[in-house]
């Protein structure tokens, strides 16, 4: 059975829409693109269009993780 967003986890794409993007994130389209806009998520153009490279994705879930890296408290 194929569903309806079958291709955004498809690991042979190599750039993904914003919404794409902000559904493996599982955040909201304003918000992707707010991410985008920051910097904090990269992103090219090709023409008017705006893709988001698929390894773009796991590089910002890595500093995510590790800027919300809990400090260790000295015993």
């Amino acid at each position: 059975m194929h569903t309806v967003h079958a291709d955004i986890d498809d690991p042979t794409l190599a750039l993904l829409t914003v919404e794409e993007a902000a559904r493996r994130l599982r955040i909201g389209r304003t918000l992707c693109f707010r991410l985008i806009r920051t910097g904090e998520l990269e992103s090219v153009p090709i023409g008017r269009l705006r893709r988001v490279p698929a390894a773009a994705i796991s590089e910002y879930v890595t500093r995510l993780r590790a800027s919300h890296k809990p400090t260790a408290i000295a015993v």
